[in-house]
């Protein structure tokens, strides 16, 4: 990681017309910094937009782009943010895997793939928008209250609130200074974790009521069908806190989600204690993450991803 070429970059004539991607399934950490990025490059009077795979959820449009409109320019510079890989991207920005088209990426995962021309890197950070806020302050730019609350929701759900073992003194020094440019952290906290559509509960009940607990009840498994989560009527950035239940049950180590995807895809999404590398359970899948939440996806049946997730985890417990 070096600021001083990122900023550089940032602040050179190369960089215009930015287009700035977010990964599939979009979280607060992507969107957060994305649009933090954006707005920060629009008051630099440049021009910059979000994508993403899908449409933007509605979840972060109160806070994150309420009166956000894409400009109209042709695209000469491509920012990823909070992608550790191309395949993150989605069927919909596949136009963006092949190589060195991404001129800029900006990323704390620890299984990065290196696909950009140039990096801005901090795995020891707990997201991407704690990695910003300090780049941000390097490039000494204002921050105005909308980067603000971009920011703070961005470092809020990816540390699940301040509860993961990432987060260190800075986090809570950075998140107390972006309290100070007048955000309503109570009312953000309140809305990303606490408040959730009816639908979502009725999923959750049907959830908990089908976990699974193996090796001496120290593995949880939920399974979310895709057909509870089209029934529910809540777009799917409202489940991010699904992946956090299986590991909320005493003595459980090992938390791991499927949620079933289309064409036989399922995607896993790992939470453990200290006592196991959720980035080493994942990696073994094609996928990685962090040391306690991880995330892969694997093809094949129903019984045949069971299969193996449950070789895979009695590695773990003999």
């Amino acid at each position: 990681m070096d600021f001083s070429k990122v900023k550089s970059f940032l602040e050179s004539d190369e960089c215009d017309n930015i287009t700035i991607l977010t990964h599939k399934s979009p979280d607060g950490d992507t969107l957060g910094g994305a649009f933090a990025l954006c707005y920060m490059l629009r008051d630099m009077g440049k021009k910059a937009n979000v994508i993403n795979n899908e449409p933007l959820p509605k979840k972060y449009k109160e806070f994150m782009y309420p009166d956000y409109e894409p400009m109209d320019f042709e695209e000469k510079c491509v920012i990823a943010v909070d992608i550790a890989s191309l395949e993150l991207l989605g069927d919909n920005l596949s136009r963006y895997t092949e190589d060195s088209k991404i001129d800029l990426c900006i990323d704390h995962h620890m299984t990065n793939k290196k696909y950009a021309k140039l990096y801005c890197i901090d795995a020891d950070s707990p997201a991407a928008c704690q990695t910003l806020y300090e780049l941000f302050k390097y490039m000494k730019r204002p921050i105005t209250k909308l980067i603000a609350i971009c920011l703070y929701i961005g470092i809020t759900t990816d540390t699940g609130c301040f509860k993961f073992e990432s987060v260190t003194p800075k986090t809570h020094m950075i998140a107390a200074d972006l309290i100070s440019y007048n955000i309503n952290h109570a009312y953000l906290n309140r809305m990303m974790f606490d408040v959730k559509p009816r639908g979502v509960i009725k999923v959750e009940q049907e959830v908990l009521s089908n976990l699974q607990f193996c090796f001496d009840d120290r593995c949880a498994i939920e399974f979310v069908p895709k057909a509870l989560i089209d029934n529910s009527g809540v777009e799917s950035a409202e489940f991010e806190e699904l992946a956090t239940i299986p590991l909320t049950v005493e003595g459980v180590e090992i938390g791991i989600t499927i949620k079933e995807k289309e064409n036989n895809e399922y995607k896993l999404s790992v939470r453990t204690t200290d006592k196991h590398d959720a980035c080493a359970f994942c990696k073994s899948f094609g996928g990685g993450g962090h040391l306690r939440a991880a995330g892969c996806q694997i093809i094949g049946t129903y019984d045949e991803v069971m299969k193996k997730i449950l070789d895979r985890a009695s590695e773990l417990f003999k």
